[in-house]
């Protein structure tokens, strides 16, 4: 626990750094989102290599070059598109169909049969939206809009981690009631509650400290869909260590295991929040 804590206290600051940034001058905002663009594709890129290591041991055998490659590419055509908004959609759709097409032609050198070609492209497109298509509307939600955008993306990590470390905290010390015992055994009913009330808590005290233009009603609502699909991204992830029979995705961070661990419930979380506000725009 103390090694997960320290662990923590180590990442916040320069991720709080980088989310909080807000430059004055045109040429330096452009740096600071080129910035984020590249620890963005960073993580991505490490989650991916985290998650080349869970298919190949469950038996999927997921392309090495090709996921990386695609991966990033779906990062660059959201960040073109926050840049480019004269026609919605295309530059994110284009990225998409680039991997789409990419990765099964990859996918034919050195397959053995139809069988091994079928699952290395499967699992190497899967991986690539997975890891890049999902982590990348971090992208839209920092800056579509400048200002808020900064406060949404807090927003996103504050529901999401400190409600992680209340399933963690309740789970392990009150939890009885299995949650989904064969995809996680360690994951309780009891843990699950605590997650999605501290995420609650934590979307009052932000609302009513930082985001006090958005009503609260709002807020509550939009934090209990993150969290709960951010429980669900959690729980899709241990799915994917089952079937590598393994603990942890990696051992990057210390007490957390592996990156792909660490993010798993913001992999979810990120597109539910942005989606949430994309339905909200259209109805006003």
């Amino acid at each position: 626990m103390k090694l997960r804590l320290l662990t923590a206290l180590v990442l916040i600051p320069p991720l709080a750094l980088l989310i909080g940034w807000s430059p004055q001058s045109a040429s330096a905002q452009q740096l600071h989102e080129l910035l984020y663009l590249a620890v963005v594709i960073a993580i991505v890129e490490r989650s991916y290599y985290e998650y080349l290591r869970l298919s190949r041991q469950a038996g999927w055998e997921a392309m090495g070059a090709a996921g990386y490659a695609s991966a990033a590419l779906l990062c660059v055509g959201q960040y073109i598109e926050v840049q480019c908004t004269a026609v919605p959609g295309v530059f994110i759709l284009s990225a998409a169909v680039l991997v789409l097409l990419a990765v099964p032609a990859a996918g034919l050198r050195g397959a053995r049969d139809f069988a091994h070609f079928f699952a290395r492209s499967a699992s190497t497109v899967f991986g690539a939206f997975y890891v890049g298509f999902l982590l990348s509307f971090l992208l839209p939600l920092r800056f579509t809009e400048l200002e808020a955008g900064r406060r949404v993306t807090y927003f996103l990590f504050f529901v999401i981690y400190f409600g992680d470390f209340c399933a963690f905290a309740v789970g392990r010390t009150l939890g009885r009631r299995p949650l989904a015992p064969r995809v996680s055994p360690r994951k309780t009913l009891e843990g699950a509650v605590a997650g999605l009330l501290g995420s609650l808590l934590v979307a009052w005290l932000f609302q009513r400290w930082f985001w006090q233009t958005s009503g609260l009603k709002t807020v509550m609502l939009v934090a209990a869909w993150v969290a709960l699909v951010g429980q669900i991204g959690d729980l899709v992830e241990s799915g994917l260590k089952r079937a590598a029979r393994v603990k942890d995705s990696g051992s990057l961070l210390p007490g957390h295991g592996g990156l792909l661990d660490r993010i798993d419930s913001i992999l979810f979380g990120a597109p539910a929040l942005w989606l949430a506000m994309a339905v909200a725009a259209l109805w006003r």
